[in-house]
């Protein structure tokens, strides 16, 4: 066979290898949702560990059957919370990205995630179809601000309504206008700051009622 041919039948072979490795990568799948809707993915760049820690820090785990996520994403928190969680507790992660919650699916091999491809405003019935009851806790990152008119109400009114009391609604920011938000529906709300990440964030932990304990 002639090397020109032989190099015409291995580059096609070349070229999905690399578009496999590209498509395997966390990184490429939260850059390409991020480019398929900006609007719904809060950063460019997945979340610092350092973020993480802090975000979830307040919880308390123990006590903690029904954890709830808003725009996983390619799992930066999932997989920390998961790590986290008792053996008899449930994660539903909420996506309005498909190609999100089947790489989920794909990547993580656990049967306390439940991942959904959906509204976090309609948190309420995606819970009550699976018959899961209240969340204990519910995390969020999805930009509040640049959301359309409407459905950060919306997201904030549902989300205190799935909450038990004690519970609280985690909020990872690059914007503080999310309080204005979640303050209609929560309280107490603490606030923090995270410099190492990119961007910085602010934080808050707004509970429905004070925590237990």
């Amino acid at each position: 066979m002639p090397p020109s041919s032989a190099r015409t039948m291995k580059s096609p072979r070349r070229l999905q290898h690399r578009h496999d490795r590209r498509s395997a990568s966390p990184r490429w799948q939260f850059l390409r949702g991020f480019i398929k809707n900006p609007v719904m993915v809060g950063s460019i760049i997945p979340s610092s560990r350092v973020l993480i820690d802090k975000m979830l820090g307040p919880v308390d785990w123990e006590t903690t059957k029904l954890f709830v996520e808003y725009g996983p994403g390619v799992g930066t928190f999932t997989r920390p919370i998961l790590e986290r969680l008792g053996p008899d507790a449930k994660l539903v992660t909420i996506d309005t990205n498909p190609d999100f919650t089947g790489y989920l699916k794909e990547s993580i091999d656990d049967p306390r995630l439940i991942p959904v491809t959906g509204s976090a405003a309609d948190v309420e019935k995606i819970l009550a179809d699976r018959s899961l009851g209240a969340a204990d806790y519910v995390l969020s990152g999805l930009p509040f601000s640049t959301l359309p008119p409407g459905i950060g109400d919306a997201i904030a009114e549902a989300t205190s309504t799935v909450i038990r009391p004690g519970g609280a609604f985690l909020v990872y920011q690059f914007s503080p206008k999310v309080r204005d938000f979640i303050e209609p529906h929560f309280e107490p709300i603490k606030r923090g700051f995270e410099w190492i990440n990119v961007p910085p964030a602010t934080l808050f932990w707004a509970y429905k009622g004070e925590p237990e304990g």
